[in-house]
């Protein structure tokens, strides 16, 4: 019997995991490949690999697991484009070749087609005078910032500096997709200098987390962005174990800058330095503490209070900058089922949302405005991506799949709106179907 992966769509989406903004309820078809053993085994470039003795010994954790029983091939060249440690390790694994009637989808083999040609092109080389002027940006705004609550001009100081912490934060994403100097060593290092002086975060932390992200968007127990109670739920499924009256509340605690700065503090505090411990990633946590250091030496004048007050204020503001950017892409989309494998493109395509390209919000965002583009091929330097969305968007329309592209404002309602609705859902529904 032929093991041809099924099309893109088969049914309609069960209610139960819609979002707010898809246009299309029409349900990705499932690509777990029946010919290969779920539980060990994964196809990368056309070849079986049983990774069951490999998964502990996996460098980027157990994120692996999340391909096992499909077509890896999309995760693997986009996550390993620069890595030849991986291709070194993939040889070692025991394989054998896939069914002769093996075939992947349509869209899937278009998209191949597609990353080749980009490849070829030149789009993923990084421009090292684009990140000299990303980092010199960031060093200045916080220079400026000193500067102004120095003069005495604390307000204007302390937005510009939580601006600043945000803009690290676009800065280190960069990193950790190491599509800064495109060299793994150098991009992980500056990550983990802007991170941990920027934000005062773990970049290993991030990545752990991310790269989770980044394999199955919006997949329930598998994409962290999803597993963030008690303090938001981004849809009911994940709102039925929240607290009632909490959630009733997210929406303006959300973007009136609660949740965020909560988020920001607990990662600050506690999450970030806690892994960066375990893992032995000690050089991460002098990094870390210099920041505290540099900024008594900056503040402590003020006084205890008065420094910790501003400290929490900038976080505060650099925190809402930065998650409210990052929930406008995700978080108002439909969500998939645990058990379930979909293509790397429509993961991208149908659980995705693009703000509209101008000046501005290119620069507010670090083009991960242009978030579709960024999920297809997360390797690229993100500057890129404008130059490439007229192609992607030939690629979704030959084959009949949506782009969803909003402005930044309409981006910014539904997101409020979504967390909105999902504050004030009916949790009884939930509950007697039994959803986990």
């Amino acid at each position: 019997m032929a093991s041809k992966a099924p099309e893109r769509h088969a049914t309609v989406l069960p209610e139960i995991y819609h979002g707010l903004t898809n246009d299309s309820r029409t349900d990705a078809a499932d690509l777990t490949v029946s010919s290969i053993d779920a539980e060990k085994e994964m196809i990368i470039n056309g070849v079986v690999y049983d990774v069951s003795a490999f998964v502990k010994r996996h460098p980027g954790g157990k994120v692996i697991t999340y391909q096992l029983g499909s077509d890896a091939s999309d995760a693997y060249n986009n996550f390993h484009l620069r890595s030849k440690k991986a291709a070194k390790m993939l040889a070692s694994l025991p394989s054998r070749p896939v069914d002769a009637d093996y075939e992947k989808d349509a869209l899937s083999k278009d998209f191949e087609e597609l990353r080749q040609q980009l490849l070829q092109e030149g789009y993923f080389e990084p421009n090292l005078a684009h990140v000299a002027y990303r980092i010199g940006e960031v060093i200045a705004m916080y220079a400026a910032s000193l500067v102004l609550i120095w003069g005495g001009r604390w307000w204007t100081g302390m937005l510009m500096m939580g601006i600043a912490q945000g803009r690290c934060g676009w800065l280190q994403h960069e990193g950790g997709h190491y599509s800064l100097t495109g060299n793994i060593k150098i991009d992980r290092h500056l990550q983990m200098i802007i991170y941990g002086l920027g934000c005062g975060m773990s970049g290993c932390y991030w990545r752990n987390q991310h790269n989770k992200h980044h394999t199955t968007p919006q997949k329930l127990g598998a994409d962290p962005d999803l597993q963030t109670l008690p303090l938001v739920a981004f849809h009911k499924i994940i709102g039925v174990k929240g607290s009632k009256k909490w959630l009733m509340l997210q929406a303006p605690l959300f973007f009136g800058g609660v949740i965020t700065t909560l988020v920001a503090f607990v990662w600050q505090f506690v999450q970030h330095p806690n892994h960066a411990q375990r893992v032995g990633n000690y050089l991460e946590l002098v990094w870390m503490a210099l920041r505290y250091v540099l900024w008594h030496q900056a503040f402590g004048y003020m006084g205890l209070s008065r420094s910790a007050g501003l400290y929490f204020a900038h976080l505060a503001v650099g925190a809402t900058y930065i998650f409210t950017n990052f929930a406008v892409s995700h978080t108002h989309k439909d969500v998939i089922p645990k058990t379930k494998h979909i293509s790397w493109t429509l993961y991208s395509a149908n659980h995705t949302t693009n703000c509209t390209s101008s000046w501005w919000c290119n620069w507010w965002m670090a083009y991960l405005n242009f978030q579709i583009e960024h999920h297809l091929f997360p390797a690229m330097p993100q500057y890129n991506h404008p130059k490439i969305q007229p192609r992607v968007m030939a690629l979704f329309a030959k084959h009949g799949v949506e782009y969803d592209v909003r402005s930044y404002w309409t981006c910014l309602y539904v997101t409020y709106m979504n967390l909105w609705r999902v504050g004030n859902f009916d949790y009884k529904v939930i509950k007697e179907a039994k959803v986990d």
